[in-house]
């Protein structure tokens, strides 16, 4: 195994290691103005406190998506499952497409896609810069779950504990 100084002449190198790394595949949903449903297919999500009870997510500056999440005051993050990945593709070329899944809403206002292991429906809690991202703190004010098989990433490929990529 070769090391190497993460630098600009080695970005690829530096993701490739990176990609080793299993994570779980997300897709966070908030209102974009004028109020319709915005999603963003994130595997930058983790758990950060339990009190109080605090997620974290970061989106890219680079992304056309990343204003309207920074700027907004609640979202909702939900962990995909593995039979899942056709809409975690869909909404990561397209914020707006839910395709069949479809999107509702809660009495509370946040947004939920159908399906999924679990949500976490967060207030804005902090931004902090993360370089060429944000770190978004959510604290989460209602959470479920089911059971079922997660949808992973890893190598640059989603799949699951079973498969070794779809």
């Amino acid at each position: 195994m070769e090391s190497f100084n993460p630098t600009s002449d080695t970005t690829r190198a530096f993701r490739d290691a990176l990609g080793h790394y299993a994570t779980g595949v997300t897709v966070v949903v908030a209102e974009a103005p004028g109020g319709a449903p915005l999603a963003i297919t994130v595997n930058s999500f983790a758990s950060l406190s339990l009190d109080p009870p605090l997620v974290l997510w970061c989106p890219a500056k680079g992304s056309g998506r990343y204003a309207a999440f920074v700027a907004a005051d609640r979202y909702s993050v939900h962990v995909l499952a593995a039979d899942q990945h056709e809409l975690g593709f869909r909404l990561a070329r397209s914020g707006t497409d839910f395709g069949a899944a479809g999107v509702d809403r809660t009495a509370e206002g946040h947004f939920r896609l159908p399906g999924c292991l679990a949500w976490f429906d967060c207030r804005s809690h902090a931004v902090h810069d993360g370089g060429d991202h944000a770190i978004l703190v959510g604290r989460v004010e209602r959470a479920a779950c089911r059971t079922g098989d997660p949808l992973i990433f890893w190598g640059g490929r989603y799949g699951d504990f079973l498969q070794h990529g779809i």
